[in-house]
């Protein structure tokens, strides 16, 4: 529970961090003015997805699970809230195109990050067990 506390604490700054820069991109290109309901909106969504991102890898955490279940607990764990209120802010348009282009841009991302990660972590496994055999 401790770790999911902290996992949250990170996860909520980290959303509000990227809000912060995001603004400071948007007013930084030209556009002076921000309209106040839509900064709140977006502000919102940013910390919960910065939350949401943060707390959802701790499934790769529960070691009774198989690395097959874990990838798709935290798959769609990730995914269908994300895709819910990207909808409900307006990133992505309430249609069933928009929402199967942004789905599938997910996707893309997921499976590179996941790879890169699985690839790291088996390399780290491979350097620990040369270290061990040399004991």
């Amino acid at each position: 529970m401790k770790r999911f506390a902290v996992q949250s604490v990170i996860g909520l700054f980290f959303g509000a961090f990227i809000m912060v820069l995001i603004t400071c991109v948007t007013v930084w290109s030209g556009q002076e003015t921000i309209q106040g309901g839509a900064f709140v909106k977006d502000a919102a969504g940013y910390v919960f997805c910065g939350w949401l991102f943060a707390v959802t890898p701790l499934f790769f955490e529960i070691q009774s699970l198989r690395l097959f279940q874990q990838t798709a607990l935290h798959f769609f764990t990730a995914i269908c809230p994300y895709l819910i209120l990207a909808t409900i802010i307006g990133w992505v348009p309430a249609n069933l195109q928009s929402l199967l282009l942004s789905a599938s841009v997910f996707l893309l991302i997921y499976v590179f990050i996941w790879t890169g990660f699985y690839l790291y972590f088996k390399r780290e496994a491979q350097r620990i067990n040369q270290k061990l055999n040399q004991l």
